[in-house]
């Protein structure tokens, strides 16, 4: 069983990084295998909605993007975190989630959904919300924790002062676990859920 982890801060070894590290780490005693891609500093463009991705099975736009489509078809679960830049997360995070999200058409029903905020201060709750919203458009169970999953930082390294805020990562991640693996339990003796087709509706008569 493996989780993909996304980090959308630009730097590597910031207080993201630190909350991103927590968890993993918890993820893997549990023995969940782990990857860590940090696209902050990529150069990640936004979606166009050229549609070109219902022909070609990838986004038109050949770049991290498309490498994380694979990784995540494969992994059990996603955890995504963000540092926070004007109580949302980053922009190159978006770019790359909306596009991910948009562009690959693999099931990703019953994969476990989590995701991280980290702030100096405010805005964490808005970026939490933000982010589960990828999750619950895909039939993605989402992972709670004790408390939002926010952990605080200014300086680079603070993060780590914040007991409160590693804790949360430690449970969120041993919630994580707990779910993938029940998760898979569950799809090996039932399956997934039924689905009808999608029906697309509209607010213009």
């Amino acid at each position: 069983m493996k989780v993909l982890i996304i980090n959308g801060s630009p730097r590597r070894s910031g207080n993201t990084a630190i909350a991103v590290e927590e968890a993993a780490r918890v993820l893997q005693e549990e023995g969940i295998e782990t990857e860590t891609v940090t696209i902050g500093s990529k150069p990640v463009r936004g979606c166009i909605a050229c549609n070109r991705c219902a022909e070609l099975g990838r986004c038109v736009f050949d770049d991290a993007v498309n490498e994380l489509a694979e990784k995540l078809e494969a992994a059990d679960g996603l955890l995504v975190a963000s540092p926070v830049y004007y109580a949302s997360a980053n922009a190159t995070l978006i770019a790359c989630l909306d596009r991910l999200f948009y562009s690959t058409h693999f099931d990703k029903t019953m994969k476990v959904g989590a995701c991280i905020a980290v702030a100096r201060r405010g805005g964490c709750s808005a970026t939490f919300d933000e982010l589960n919203k990828y999750f619950t458009i895909s039939g993605m169970p989402v992972v709670s924790s004790q408390y939002w999953n926010s952990v605080h930082g200014a300086a680079p390294g603070e993060a780590k002062l914040d007991a409160e805020g590693l804790q949360t990562m430690r449970t969120l991640a041993h919630n994580m676990a707990f779910l993938v693996k029940s998760i898979a339990l569950g799809k090996a003796q039932y399956g997934l859920p039924d689905k009808e087709e999608h029906l697309f509706t509209n607010f213009i008569r």
